[in-house]
């Protein structure tokens, strides 16, 4: 599966109550579990008016239906390549072929 990062404008996102964040996570779970195993939501980061979604899936169409049907909207989604943290900085050159 691929690795995405969906960009989801909500005005107010972070405001949100825990029980407003825990009926949209439970209706989030309940549709991906209906569209099978070729999605999985990895973790969200909520920042102000914007939520940041990490998703597993064989495509950008999954993504897609998984809003349409929840309602939650999708701003953008783009694909993820690579990953890259501090180790990265200190690599030896033999490993760096990996990234």
């Amino acid at each position: 599966m691929n690795k995405y990062l969906i960009e989801r404008q909500i005005p107010g996102a972070g405001k949100m109550s825990l029980e407003e964040i825990r009926t949209v996570a439970r209706k989030s779970v309940n549709v991906l579990a209906g569209l099978g195993v070729e999605i999985q939501w990895v973790e969200s980061y909520v920042s102000g008016d914007k939520i940041y979604c990490v998703y597993l899936a064989a495509n950008e169409e999954l993504i897609r239906e998984h809003s349409r049907l929840t309602g939650i909207p999708v701003n953008s989604i783009s694909e993820v390549f690579r990953v890259i943290d501090p180790t990265v900085a200190t690599l030896a050159d033999s490993s760096a072929d990996r990234f």
